[in-house]
């Protein structure tokens, strides 16, 4: 079917994003971008280094769009002394896609949501032409194998959240025109035809026109992504989709009991899709000690909503909660998040349930992410929201 197949030539090129992304930005011997001062030196196992190298790295959910517009003083081809992503710490970490995140605060909806987006879509357009040593322009994963093999990172476009079509599927294809090669249906409230998981749900799920929404995806070989939608938009999707669908940045409930996580059904669900899954690596999402404290603490999302409304605009929202939720992990007001307490945690998970002693896969994901005598610390990372 030909609108399986334009979907599916994007997926190969976004697999193995979650088994990377623990690796990107750092150099061997170094520790990587969120490490706390004081822990012992990270080093990458060779078994990671060579299943690293082997891959194409692909990063689908990339905040650093709103740098490229609100601060002045950002250069993207310069090592930043504040956030995650720029491009000598891409070229570090072995980073060969990334998904610009065109993301609009879902509380701006109709033309001044759109004419946002259009600003953060020609944002991209100029990052790529100020610097063309180093990005390329990328709509397909063919264009991304290209870029790859002429040592460039390919720059690609998603689209966080549906009210920027402002209920307008000839606007959704506009985008589509324009480069933008998956949609979040949601963000962190309902639109007008699908219910976020952060919000109370008005819709039981997708209405008529939300599945017309991801049919009209289908047929233009742009991805669904189900990330941040309520559990009953995402088996709507998967019920009404004829391709398959990406969560782009979500983690396991069974990890962390957030409603932004995806339980294990819905990860079994996602598979017999044929769709693939990019892990979030924000500690409010892979800890249950560290969200719990978090939500006591006030709940990350107010907090976020607070700064967007000190700050004026989002990428300041960002680099303030990344640095509140360090000082608050480093003083010890919240708990920190090691690699070996996420493996653990997963790992006791399974042994629970398939009631039996912990199994070699196990065993060997602590030589991968996270070797005995590294005691990493994770912080924020480039999806805070």
């Amino acid at each position: 079917m030909v609108i399986n197949r334009r979907v599916r030539r994007m997926l190969p090129a976004v697999l193995l994003l979650a088994t990377a992304i623990p690796l990107l930005a750092q150099k061997a011997g170094h520790a990587p971008s969120g490490a706390v001062a004081g822990d012992a030196e990270f080093k990458v196992s060779p078994r990671a280094r060579a299943l690293h190298r082997r891959a194409i790295v692909v990063d689908t959910h990339d905040d650093t769009t709103q740098r490229l517009i609100h601060e002045k003083d950002f250069d993207l081809s310069r090592r930043n002394t504040t956030g995650h992503v720029d491009i000598p710490r891409m070229r570090e970490g072995g980073l060969d896609a990334v998904f610009f995140s065109i993301y609009i605060s879902s509380s701006i909806t109709g033309p001044e949501a759109v004419k946002r987006s259009l600003r953060l879509i020609d944002s991209v357009y100029e990052a790529v032409r100020r610097y063309p040593n180093d990005l390329v322009l990328a709509t397909t994963a063919a264009d991304i194998r290209r870029a790859a093999s002429h040592r460039k990172i390919a720059a690609l476009m998603g689209m966080e959240g549906g009210h920027m079509i402002d209920d307008d599927l000839g606007l959704l294809r506009s985008y589509a025109r324009l480069g933008v090669r998956y949609l979040t249906l949601t963000h962190s409230a309902n639109t007008s035809w699908a219910d976020s998981s952060g919000d109370t749900p008005r819709h039981d799920g997708l209405t008529a026109f939300g599945k017309d929404v991801v049919r009209e995806l289908n047929r233009l070989g742009v991805m669904v992504d189900v990330s941040h939608v309520a559990d009953k938009t995402f088996y709507d999707a998967l019920e009404v989709t004829r391709a398959p669908v990406i969560a782009s940045h979500s983690s396991c409930r069974a990890i962390a009991n957030h409603p932004r996580n995806m339980t294990d059904d819905m990860l079994r669900a996602l598979a017999r899709n044929g769709g693939v899954v990019m892990i979030n690596y924000s500690v409010g999402f892979l800890s249950e000690e560290h969200r719990v404290a978090s939500q006591k603490a006030g709940g990350t999302a107010k907090v976020f909503d607070e700064l967007s409304k000190k700050c004026g605009n989002e990428a300041c929202a960002i680099l303030e909660l990344d640095r509140v939720t360090r000082s608050a992990m480093m003083s010890g007001e919240l708990p920190k998040v090691t690699w070996e307490k996420i493996v653990e945690r997963s790992c006791a998970n399974s042994r629970k349930a398939r009631g039996g002693p912990r199994n070699r896969r196990c065993a060997g994901l602590h030589d991968v992410m996270a070797p005995p005598t590294a005691r990493q610390t994770i912080e924020m990372p480039r999806s805070t929201r």
